[in-house]
């Protein structure tokens, strides 16, 4: 494989993180896997080298020995001799995943590491589904936290959830025009708003752009949830914070990210997959959704206020 491969293995790809696993584990199965694969190829033939060794004359009867040039391998090179041709590999993690959530989890492989920071200064949007149990509170909004209250649901409706989940919407889409800096009396701004595309271009607290109620069935609900800047343990904070609306309580049983930037579900590779040759080709087909998406938010960062100099976000890509 050698050299070869790991030219094409520059670049993005999105793997699927299951539910109790820490994202460094993640990250560094990937790693080595990538270099068991760039290290399986068959090396190559060692160089030969010329060496002048002791032999019989040739036709002599007598036990005479001369000096008789021999070409002779040479094993410096060999794996065996400084072993294998990769030792370390540079993976970097983007937006992170906390333990307990799961879902689209996005590496960059050599210099894609660079257009991991890139992405991330881009203010990408995500998409989340959370799924909330009503009835119960704890102490870190989980459902497997410490047992802090239960209260009773059933004069929860969907119309009264769907109605907190429109005023939390609105909320949040008058603070993305606040944080993005634009002059909302200009035709380019109002075009932007129109199609979605305000992005707040300095750091900012959570900010939802769109949530829905996907399944309703008392204890239980789904969320779709489409945000930036957000964490997880703020998303659960979101449905303690939902229940309390609804004037009871609820905690958050399960968070999976569908969506980071241009991957989705569908680009995420899941455990079995997480080989070389399955990454090679996930980095390649990627490779130009990715260039669209940072050329299309470039040209939109162009009309909006670029970041200060001292401008740095609370959880950034992870480039280790």
């Amino acid at each position: 494989m050698g050299t070869a491969g790991l030219a094409r293995l520059h670049g993005l790809f999105a793997a699927y993180k299951p539910p109790g696993l820490h994202w460094k584990h993640l990250r560094d199965t990937v790693e080595l896997q990538l270099l068991k694969g760039l290290n399986a190829g068959k090396p190559p033939a060692p160089k030969q080298r010329v060496r002048f060794l002791l032999g019989p004359v040739e036709g002599s009867e007598e036990k005479e020995l001369t000096l008789r040039a021999t070409s002779v391998p040479t094993l410096t090179n060999h794996p065996l001799v400084c072993g294998p041709a990769f030792s370390s590999l540079k993976v970097g993690v983007g937006h992170r995943l906390d333990v307990q959530a799961s879902g689209v989890l996005v590496l960059g492989v050599g210099h894609g590491r660079s257009l991991l920071t890139d992405m991330y200064n881009a203010h990408l949007t995500k998409d989340y589904t959370v799924r909330g149990l009503l009835g119960k509170a704890t102490d870190d909004f989980s459902e497997d936290g410490q047992l802090v209250e239960k209260t009773t649901y059933d004069h929860v409706t969907r119309e009264k959830l769907d109605r907190i989940l429109a005023l939390i919407q609105g909320s949040h889409q008058k603070s993305l025009v606040m944080y993005s800096s634009l002059d909302l009396q200009t035709q380019e701004a109002y075009e932007m708003a129109v199609r979605g595309l305000i992005r707040p271009m300095n750091k900012s607290p959570m900010l939802i752009t769109g949530i829905r109620c996907l399944h309703f069935a008392p204890p239980e609900f789904l969320l779709e949830v489409q945000c930036m800047h957000e964490t997880q343990k703020q998303l659960r904070r979101l449905v303690h914070e939902i229940g309390l609306e609804l004037k009871t309580t609820a905690v958050c049983c399960q968070v999976r990210r569908t969506r980071d930037g241009c991957f989705t579900l569908d680009d995420a590779l899941l455990r079995a997959q997480w080989d070389f040759h399955s990454i090679q080709d996930a980095i390649q087909a990627a490779a130009p959704r990715v260039a669209a998406e940072l050329e299309k938010s470039l040209r939109l960062g162009g009309s909006q206020q670029p970041p200060g100099p001292g401008w740095q976000e609370d959880e950034g890509p992870a480039p280790l």
